[in-house]
């Protein structure tokens, strides 16, 4: 402990997209953040179509784990948690790139499974938001997949399917931008996907919807007219299923060129924002909701609350 019940944690998310860092302290329910790092290395290339990472992948990820720990060390951290998702999930070479970060931080990551993500999503998500604004159904827009939760305090039903936005651009967009026919299959696909969680997961029950992750807080930038990203700005902010529609039709039309000039668009998500806002509008659609709460706080924070409660 670094001071009385304080325990100084790391909670690393590795996606398809990106891979994050949190650093926080926590004591109690008392929460502070001392640092969050992302960097997007698109461990998830190609692994849709040939079920292995790429070599050149496995590096840049590991690159970003080596800057992660010297960060880590600096910081002190006194326990770390390393989660993979979708992409490590699906990718039958993984022990490559898990051996690859044991020797940079001593741990193997956790591949952990889709209702595990979605569980520390809903956590994460949930956490700063009043019990009577409950249920709540948090969907996360992932790189390889889509986590779907729906609970009032706890989680009661999640779902995992594989729509994220690396993988749906990857499988449907080979125009700039989309060709109508692209944006039909890839429409197609997700909302088969959506059933899927549907069956599971009772998407139209909640009363409030939070979306998390990349996608769902750029598309907020975007409505909210930022002239850069800013997540204080973005969280908890209430985005109308107008606005995500519109925001979506607007990305869908732009070409790459076009939306890398955007002043909130972050270099690694300029071409797979197309097909993530679509995934986000057709959650609007299928779920009825009038609006969603952009939420800043994720399975990260999710992650980070776990190791202050698990024991030693």
């Amino acid at each position: 402990m670094l001071r009385g019940g304080v325990m100084r944690v790391a909670a690393i998310d590795c996606g398809t997209n990106s891979v994050r860092l949190l650093i926080a302290d926590i004591e109690g329910n008392s929460f502070r953040e001392i640092n969050r790092m992302m960097e997007i290395v698109r461990l998830g290339q190609g692994v849709d179509e040939t079920g292995e990472f790429h070599p050149a992948a496995i590096s840049r990820t590991l690159n970003a784990v080596d800057l992660f720990a010297a960060e880590i060390r600096r910081r002190g951290v006194e326990k770390i948690r390393f989660c993979a998702t979708s992409a490590s999930r699906d990718a039958t070479n993984r022990d490559l790139f898990l051996n690859g970060v044991n020797e940079r931080l001593g741990i193997f990551p956790e591949v952990i499974s889709g209702e595990e993500e979605a569980a520390l999503s809903f956590q994460g998500a949930t956490r700063e938001l009043p019990a009577n604004q409950g249920p709540f159904l948090v969907v996360d827009i992932g790189g390889g997949s889509t986590e779907f939760v729906f609970g009032q305090t706890e989680v009661e039903s999640a779902k995992s399917v594989n729509i994220g936005c690396v993988r749906m651009s990857e499988r449907h967009f080979r125009s700039d931008p989309p060709a109508p026919a692209e944006i039909g299959l890839a429409i197609t696909d997700i909302k088969e996907a959506i059933k899927t969680a549907a069956q599971v997961v009772p998407i139209t029950q909640a009363k409030t919807l939070i979306a998390v992750a990349g996608t769902a807080t750029t598309v907020a930038a975007a409505v909210l007219g930022l002239s850069k990203y800013d997540p204080r700005v973005i969280h908890l902010s209430r985005i109308s299923a107008e606005q995500v529609h519109a925001a979506s039709k607007m990305f869908l039309a732009m070409t790459h060129n076009e939306r890398a000039v955007l002043p909130y668009m972050h270099p690694g998500r300029v071409d797979v924002i197309t097909a993530g806002s679509l995934v986000l509008s057709q959650i609007m659609e299928a779920t009825g909701a009038k609006e969603f709460v952009a939420s800043e706080s994720d399975i990260l924070d999710g992650i980070a609350w776990s190791l202050a409660t698990a024991p030693d």
